[in-house]
């Protein structure tokens, strides 16, 4: 019990803005690694296709798939054997890190941090591939102006596209309790302001 109570109150500890939430779409029920400090990462292989600006600040469901086919077609255009994973996804409460791995795909040479509260949408379910996570994200830029970017990553299976889904839908429910329990939430924000929340069906 007091360790739980150690892990919330360190989680609690980093610095959010007020934002207005945007619930992520559940794709399948899932656990998830847990966090643990070593060499290897805890979180899945995947390939970062890169990212689209989108216009526009509602999503609903296929909102994704005009961006991830661009970017889908441009990585495929650009190999010329398969790629392998080149970066790992982690999905934790806070926070979402992307690690871009080196050439012998172990060691981290960069990483990209996302605020989970800046994420609008999520979704495992393209067209173009079951195997293709995408989340949009709300960049500010230095001017304080924002805009809305779609980053789409390549992962080993149809399952493992679900599970970053359903672990992104998880990191948001934590978050944003922790956020509304200290007060951190618009007061004019209202569930109708949401995407719909839907499931997909593994056939």
């Amino acid at each position: 019990m007091l360790k739980t109570k150690l892990n919330v109150l360190t989680l609690r500890k980093e610095p959010l803005p007020t934002v207005i939430f945007h619930e992520p779409e559940a794709i399948e029920l899932c656990s998830t690694t847990p966090l643990m400090k070593n060499r290897t990462h805890p979180g899945c292989k995947v390939t970062y296709l890169g990212k689209v600006t989108l216009t526009g600040t509602q999503f609903l469901t296929g909102c994704t798939e005009s961006a991830v086919i661009g970017l889908w077609e441009q990585h495929t255009l650009a190999q010329e054997d398969t790629t392998p994973a080149n970066a790992i996804l982690e999905i934790r409460p806070f926070q979402v890190r992307l690690h871009h791995l080196g050439g012998r795909r172990e060691a981290t040479v960069h990483m990209d941090t996302y605020q989970v509260a800046r994420i609008a949408y999520c979704t495992a379910d393209h067209n173009v591939s079951p195997n293709i996570f995408a989340w949009i994200y709300r960049e500010i830029n230095d001017d304080l102006t924002f805009q809305m970017d779609c980053h789409a990553v390549e992962c080993e299976s149809k399952l493992e596209a679900k599970k970053l889904a359903h672990a992104m839908m998880e990191a948001f429910k934590k978050t944003f309790n922790s956020m509304k329990s200290d007060g951190r939430i618009h007061k004019s924000s209202s569930s109708d302001e949401f995407p719909e929340e839907s499931a997909t069906d593994d056939d």
